[in-house]
């Protein structure tokens, strides 16, 4: 891998979304990543989806470019060698991710006696280090009572991993920053960053904290509407559904102009005596605007809706299953240079994105997973040197596995 991180090398052992996230990011990036797993490999090895050959599309989608050695580390002598690993000298070495327990042999102390200016940095789920996941997160944070059906007054949990993925991302921003103050300073740390803190800091950064503790007022339950602005999803004459939205003032310009409805929008204006050009009026109003609008879309095809709304610059999207976006959109397919077809060993030729980066002095690579062990033996001879009569030794002790075990 080239990239904008050549030469960093990270030794991840994770499990689950947040911390394979961070480590993926990083490697298409540039970075050597090195992940260690069980022989066999861990919990999430087998995650859904899989194929019908049980192959985890899961795994291999949040492990791409990264280099994979399997190791029995409940051994003393596999703990060793990724101990070995971790603390290997170098000014580009030394960096560990993970959302294991940092504990016994693989403590921030003990790893730390090996080599002092080592950076670690530890996903957790609460602060306190207790059990927690997305799931159990999201529920805590008020989003399940403001997600679903207007009407509905029970929770319902959203599909979308959204604190596992931010945490992952903010994991690779916290890696970075230890990598830069260690080289200004030379002073290793370690970093935790939990799925709970990061997602009570959005809370409180989106501003619902301060709703409650300031106006004494929680979010409403708004069905698909876009809160204190304008935004709602729409029917088509062939059954589809658009989300349409108008936040900025040139936005409902367009819009207005695209449905044909500015004679409808101001007569609203001077039934209702509000200005939308004014986003809170727009809001205040959105079930009257809504009428228009909602019957020009219920005349018109999606296919009519999207030439029209494209003529016309609209800020709108359709609403597609997994199924329609990767027939139909452009941005889910190799027309976009986001996206290649992969050739990954177990699963099949798919279509996998590469990283959402796009610089300018690096051209964006579109590597594959790992097979679990495949670099093991590439590793322990070309990283920590040893010899092809040790490494066969360790094979033969179980210690570690590569990828035909």
């Amino acid at each position: 891998m080239t990239g904008v991180l050549s030469g960093l090398r990270v030794i991840e052992g994770s499990a689950f979304v947040a911390a394979p996230t961070c480590g993926m990011t990083l490697a298409q990036l540039g970075a050597d990543v090195i992940r260690f797993d069980m022989i066999g490999g861990g919990i999430d090895y087998k995650r859904w989806p899989v194929t019908a050959e049980g192959n985890s599309i899961y795994w291999a989608g949040l492990n791409k470019g990264k280099r994979s050695i399997a190791v029995d580390f409940r051994k003393p002598e596999g703990q060793e060698i990724l101990s070995a690993l971790i603390t290997q000298p170098g000014e580009d070495r030394g960096i560990l991710l993970t959302n294991f327990p940092m504990k016994g042999w693989l403590s921030y102390e003990t790893l730390r006696a090996k080599r002092e200016d080592l950076i670690a940095l530890n996903i957790l789920g609460n602060p306190d280090g207790s059990v927690a996941v997305d799931y159990t997160v999201n529920a805590a944070v008020g989003f399940p009572y403001v997600t679903g059906p207007g009407a509905e007054t029970q929770p319902v949990n959203q599909v979308f991993p959204g604190w596992d993925v931010s945490t992952g991302y903010a994991a690779a921003t916290g890696i970075l920053g230890a990598e830069r103050h260690r080289r200004l300073t030379g002073e290793g740390q370690y970093v935790s960053l939990s799925l709970a803190d990061m997602a009570f800091a959005t809370v409180g950064n989106l501003g619902y904290i301060g709703e409650v503790q300031i106006n004494g007022t929680s979010r409403p339950h708004i069905d698909n509407d876009v809160y204190g602005s304008y935004g709602r999803d729409f029917t088509t004459k062939d059954g589809r559904q658009v989300m349409v939205i108008a936040v900025s003032v040139p936005q409902w310009k367009k819009l207005v102009k695209a449905t044909d409805t500015a004679e409808a929008m101001l007569k609203l204006e001077a039934e209702t005596g509000l200005d939308f050009t004014k986003e809170e009026d727009r809001y205040a109003a959105r079930d009257a605007i809504a009428g228009p609008i909602d019957g020009w879309c219920a005349g018109h095809t999606l296919d009519e809706i999207r030439s029209t709304f494209d003529a016309h610059n609209v800020c709108w999207g359709p609403y597609q299953t997994f199924g329609q976006m990767v027939a139909d959109d452009p941005r889910a397919s190799t027309t976009n240079p986001l996206f290649a077809k992969i050739d990954q060993p177990g699963i099949g030729t798919y279509l996998a994105p590469g990283s959402p980066h796009k610089f300018s002095a690096f051209e964006r690579e579109h590597p594959r997973a790992p097979v679990l062990g495949e670099h093991t033996d590439e590793i322990l001879s070309g990283e920590l040197g040893l010899s092809d009569g040790d490494i066969a030794r360790l094979h033969d002790a179980g210690v570690i596995a590569g990828m035909d075990t």
